[in-house]
């Protein structure tokens, strides 16, 4: 009688997800209870070199990393997880209320059912810390694929660092023309999730400006008609009251020059700077100019630029849907999102950075802010050079894992790639990636097992 009564207990608490056990099969049962499934799905959480991801079993979706999982909007949806690499790991579609129980050890398993009532894209990733930033999120379609997918119609303001202007090297000095305009527009800041930025040239960051040690910029900024506040800009290059923002307040519809002479060089921040200048700063109204030096920096093979911000909306991260700002939270310090270039997956899905073995790499590195210092890594490498504070006239330092750049700062790294792989490129206040703050640097070439060798020996 005991032994029957224990049986039938651990059967009721496996049916209702209450027990966790290496190796053994669990059950958790959502709005689909009692109902024959529609679509059965099974994926397998794998670790690799390119990091962690979910693998497809079976159907169409067998062998593919993350695959978009397409269902008919009212299907009951079994879900099978299953554990291929023994760490532990789950799976979850808050929207959906959807999650299973965690996996641990080798082959252990989860199976979950849940009714997709709801037509639209649903993430569905590991919420083990850290395992969605490592690469453990996809899609699931519920209902028309194409209607569905939000994304197809949100504009992306996530500027591609490798949209840099070649260098200038040995010339003299002369005049350079520049025209920004300033652009408010709706646009994707993380998947099925929008926000109105104010932007320079309708991306985030504004464009790299590049510009050599003795030139003079004559600078015009216009501010769209169908903007809503006046904007206006400081460079933080210019020797001059309010960086240039002090006659650059430029109202919708309007249009005002300055003209400015790059007396040092290094590399500088710019921003709006209209009052409540963080909020401009916030929305995305940042960039950077780099004053080059007489002569130039020394050459390398791939020049990149990259930005880091912080986005401050009423609604808590990951909420799908139109986002709207939130003042409170910008001045308790407390954002939503941190983003690279923008955007959640600005540097990862959209515009990864790319290069090969052997290849030097340079990266202009700045932080919009308005508030958060960031300690800059890419995990993996290290920094051959590092000029830091932006300074180029000083002796960089040599062979540094983490640099430290404060808002309103720069700093300009040099490495060279040894070995294949993804490196991510982080904030070491690491707990920044589960708020959207990660970028790839993609390498391609051949193994060096003498300097890098996964199966030892």
């Amino acid at each position: 009688m005991k032994r029957r009564y224990w049986i039938g207990l651990l059967g009721l608490l496996l049916l209702c997800g209450g027990v966790s056990v290496a190796g053994a099969s669990q059950t958790n049962i959502a709005d689909g209870v009692g109902l024959k499934p529609d679509v059965s799905i099974t994926l397998k959480t794998g670790i690799g070199k390119e990091g962690m991801y979910f693998q497809g079993v079976g159907g169409k979706i067998d062998g593919r990393i993350n695959p978009d999982i397409t269902v008919p909007q009212g299907a009951v949806v079994q879900l099978t997880l299953i554990n291929g690499d023994g760490a532990m790991h789950d799976i979850a579609i808050p929207e959906l209320s959807a999650k299973s129980d965690p996996v641990v050890g080798q082959d252990s398993s989860s199976v979950f059912v849940f009714r997709a009532n709801e037509a639209g894209q649903f993430d569905y990733f590991c919420t083990v810390p850290g395992h969605r930033a490592a690469g453990m999120e996809g899609k699931l379609i519920v209902g028309d694929s194409q209607a569905s997918d939000e994304n197809d119609t949100l504009a992306d303001i996530s500027r591609d660092p490798a949209d840099v202007p070649a260098p200038i090297g040995e010339r003299e000095p002369k005049t350079v023309r520049v025209e920004m305009q300033t652009v408010e527009k709706q646009a994707r800041l993380a998947d099925g999730t929008s926000y109105r930025y104010w932007t320079f040239d309708g991306q985030v960051p504004g464009p790299l400006l590049r510009v050599r040690e003795g030139d003079t910029v004559d600078l015009t900024l216009s501010n769209a008609e169908d903007s809503t506040m006046i904007h206006s800009v400081d460079f933080h290059a210019v020797t001059g009251p309010g960086g240039g923002a002090a006659v650059l307040q430029v109202p919708p519809g309007s249009k005002k020059s300055l003209s400015f002479k790059a007396i040092k060089p290094g590399l500088y921040v710019y921003h709006c700077a209209t009052p409540m200048v963080a909020h401009h700063i916030a929305n995305g109204m940042y960039g950077m100019i780099l004053v080059e030096p007489e002569g130039g920096l020394p050459p390398v093979d791939h020049e990149f630029y990259v930005m880091q911000g912080e986005i401050y909306t009423t609604q808590r991260y990951g909420q799908h849907g139109e986002q709207s700002f939130d003042v409170r939270k910008l001045l308790d310090e407390k954002p939503e999102y941190y983003v690279f270039n923008g955007a959640v997956g600005a540097l990862t899905d959209k515009h990864p950075l790319t290069a090969k073995v052997g290849e030097t790499v340079r990266i202009y590195f700045g932080v919009g802010g308005p508030n958060a210092t960031s300690s800059f890594h890419v995990i993996g490498e290290m920094f051959d050079k590092a000029y830091a504070w932006g300074g180029t006239t000083s002796a960089p330092a040599e062979h540094i894992q983490t640099i430290s750049v404060p808002p309103g700062g720069a700093t300009i790294v040099d490495f060279e790639l040894e070995v294949p792989g993804k490196y991510v490129l982080v904030d070491h206040a690491l707990s920044r990636m589960e708020r959207g703050l990660a970028g790839f640097l993609k390498v391609e070439g051949d193994d060096v097992p003498e300097i890098y060798n996964p199966g030892g020996g």
